[in-house]
């Protein structure tokens, strides 16, 4: 088995699968530059998550999201750092940040 341990290999790895749309917080959507697209948290799942934590710098920690949306027809990619570095979000967004057998 190939453990990925970085998350450069990570986002190879997903936008290989098909993750290639490149998603940005907002306070209740995520939003792609690409198409200027807001998609809201009853548009899309996160089909899966990978955490990263920082050896000695917690700055270093983030999360990445595999999300897709079957209403837009997409799926993309989230990083997003967490602890002292997260944003401050909508409570449906940050359910719906959740994978999907963890609701």
């Amino acid at each position: 088995m190939n453990t990925m341990t970085t998350l450069s290999e990570v986002i190879q790895k997903l936008q290989s699968e098909g993750y290639i749309v490149d998603f940005n917080l907002k306070e209740n959507c995520l939003e792609c530059h690409q198409n200027a697209l807001q998609v809201h948290p009853n548009e899309f799942v996160v089909d899966k998550h990978y955490r990263f934590e920082g050896m000695s710098d917690p700055a270093d920690e983030a999360i990445v999201y595999a999300i897709s949306s079957t209403v837009h027809n997409i799926k993309g990619i989230l990083v997003n750092g967490y602890g002292m570095s997260s944003e401050p979000l909508a409570e449906e967004l940050v359910d719906a940040l959740k994978e999907k057998g963890d609701h």
